[in-house]
């Protein structure tokens, strides 16, 4: 076998390294074309325009349900070129949360957020709890496996509304008698339309919502069940902003626990101290 000369080896062991780097950078370039060309065709958000229902036909509790705030987007995703998973959906978060109900004289009942009252975190998930960081599962997200030869075009959806149960009497007492007399709630959201690969945990923001849910209610209780509450302003919510430039997502708004199993009820007296009524579901 002919030796080669020392300085060929050398020629052709660098044109190996740069054959194998031009590969290598081919793979990525590849990656981030696809992640650049992923297009938003379309993107709606409103909440629909009726009032809050109320509904008093419990004995026990006052109930009633917000109009839906939904969203919804048309996306076009590019071919994948290699064996790879990606994942498009909604991620929610509430960054704000006041809801107080209140029994005249006696004090008010408040469903809190600690870390989030607090300032400990920005935001707090507000996934369905199985499937973090999404909203949902269904219409919510939808998975891509690579690798495909041409693009695919598809819609995800969404859609969130309060329908809570507020008791008549003040929860910590053992009468039934009713006591509420005003109900306060606002609460505000981001929701970001999101890619993610699933092997490399890597995300990219398409799109960032911002929406918010008020709502008063003034209650007699002295007056017959069917005839007691009345909805104040707004009758109407503020419809919601798409933003321009996208938002980044606090890490606390990717993990547990999300807002329903952080949430605490506190009773909150004129006299003497509060009182946890329900702890976290999540400690």
């Amino acid at each position: 076998m002919p030796l080669f000369p020392q300085n060929c080896w050398s020629i052709l062991g660098i044109a190996l390294v740069v054959y194998a780097m031009g590969c290598i950078q081919s793979i990525s370039c590849k990656s981030k074309v696809f992640r650049e060309s992923i297009s938003v065709i379309e993107v709606k958000a409103s909440i629909d325009p009726g009032p809050t229902s109320i509904d008093e036909s419990s004995t026990v509790v006052l109930r009633y349900r917000t109009p839906h705030f939904r969203a919804s987007a048309q996306l076009l995703v590019p071919p994948i070129p290699k064996k790879e998973t990606w994942i498009v959906g909604w991620i929610q978060a509430c960054s704000h949360m006041e809801f107080y109900n209140h029994y005249g004289e006696q004090g008010m009942s408040s469903w809190e957020l600690p870390d989030l009252q607090d300032g400990r975190i920005q935001a707090i998930s507000d996934s369905d709890g199985v499937n973090y960081p999404w909203y949902g599962n269904t219409t919510e997200t939808c998975m891509i496996v690579g690798p495909t030869r041409k693009e695919s075009k598809f819609s995800i959806s969404m859609n969130d509304n309060f329908y809570p149960s507020v008791t008549w009497a003040v929860p910590v007492s053992e009468s039934n008698v009713a006591k509420l007399t005003s109900i306060h709630r606002d609460q505000s959201f981001t929701t970001w339309l999101v890619a993610t690969n699933t092997g490399t945990g890597e995300m990219v923001t398409l799109q960032t919502i911002k929406w918010r849910m008020r709502l008063g209610i003034d209650v007699n209780p002295s007056r017959p069940l069917g005839q007691r509450a009345t909805l104040q302003e707004p009758c109407a919510q503020e419809q919601p902003q798409v933003l321009s430039k996208n938002e980044p997502i606090p890490p606390s708004a990717l993990v547990k626990p999300n807002a329903n199993d952080a949430q605490v009820l506190m009773w909150r007296p004129k006299d003497g101290p509060p009182l946890v009524v329900i702890p976290p579901k999540y400690r």
